[in-house]
């Protein structure tokens, strides 16, 4: 009976001693999907700052209108180039 016993608590201790081991494999395993997740975040976020620095120095009304002037040969509005139009086309 002691035989028995012996027998089936050193089973039951060597099941949960490989249940120990496959939880910290997977601990870790996950600790290091975590790391490289948090790390791709970390890029995104400085990539995300560049960007936002490139929309701002791109939306200046000072290089929207050198653009136009050099790209499309647009000039400024005068008063003698302005038509108005009002209603009843007189």
């Amino acid at each position: 009976m002691s035989g028995k016993v012996n027998a089936i608590l050193t089973a039951a201790l060597v099941i949960c001693a490989l249940l120990v081991v496959n939880s910290q494999y997977q601990y870790r395993r996950l600790f290091i999907e975590i790391e490289r997740a948090q790390a791709a975040a970390k890029q995104l976020e400085l990539e995300w700052a560049h960007l936002q620095l490139d929309q701002s120095t791109l939306a200046k009304h000072a290089r929207i209108e050198a653009n136009a002037r050099r790209d499309l040969n647009m000039v400024p509005v005068t008063p003698d180039r302005t038509q108005y139009l009002t209603l009843g086309g007189q």
